[in-house]
């Protein structure tokens, strides 16, 4: 597997290794040693164990984030998409960091196989951009909505560039009414 850096320190995206013949293909999906092994080569530290699996559906133009678990449940999370196709971001919120508030985006797809690697102390979403969009991810703790925490998907502060079909997402009430990050407690 081969770690692509982002803007942000500690964020990456992960391209694995693919074998491809007239029958298909195969790639490792995940390898903990293979993926520390090659954290390390970057100088990032090894993250908690994975504890938790999670797996979405969504429709294209779906808006789901920016979320985030705040200590001593905060997560750290390994993302993909196994059909279709999303935009995927990362946004610190260590308010002791010198990129807090910036972002990093990619976009990940079964056709190209890409993950991203979002360390504890980053808020996460994304937007489905095909129909049928399966989107899965590890994670370093368990749910604790005691816990959970959102940042407004639109906040001017953050000025993320989403892709955009004529502003049609489709975002739940939960999320269209979060906060901004400036009115996030620390």
């Amino acid at each position: 597997m081969k770690l692509v850096p982002t803007a942000l320190p500690g964020v990456v995206i992960v391209e694995p290794q693919v074998f491809a013949d007239d029958r298909g293909w195969f790639t490792e999906s995940f390898n903990e040693a293979g993926f520390h092994a090659a954290l390390a080569g970057l100088g990032l530290p090894a993250p908690r164990a994975f504890v938790q699996d999670n797996h979405s559906c969504s429709r294209r133009n779906v808006l789901r984030g920016l979320h985030f678990q705040r200590a001593p449940h905060a997560q750290g999370k390994l993302v993909r998409v196994v059909q279709g196709a999303a935009f995927d971001v990362a946004v610190d919120i260590r308010r002791d960091s010198p990129t807090f508030g910036r972002w990093a985006g990619a976009e990940l797809s079964a056709a190209n196989k890409r993950q991203m690697w979002i360390p504890e102390g980053f808020a996460h979403g994304f937007v489905a951009l095909e129909d049928e969009t399966h989107f899965l991810y590890k994670t370093t703790d368990y749910y604790d909505r005691a816990s959970e925490g959102a940042i407004l998907w639109s906040d001017a502060d953050l000025a993320i560039v989403w892709p955009s079909d004529r502003g049609r997402f489709i975002v739940s009430e939960k999320d269209a009414l979060a906060p901004r990050l400036r009115d996030i407690s620390g």
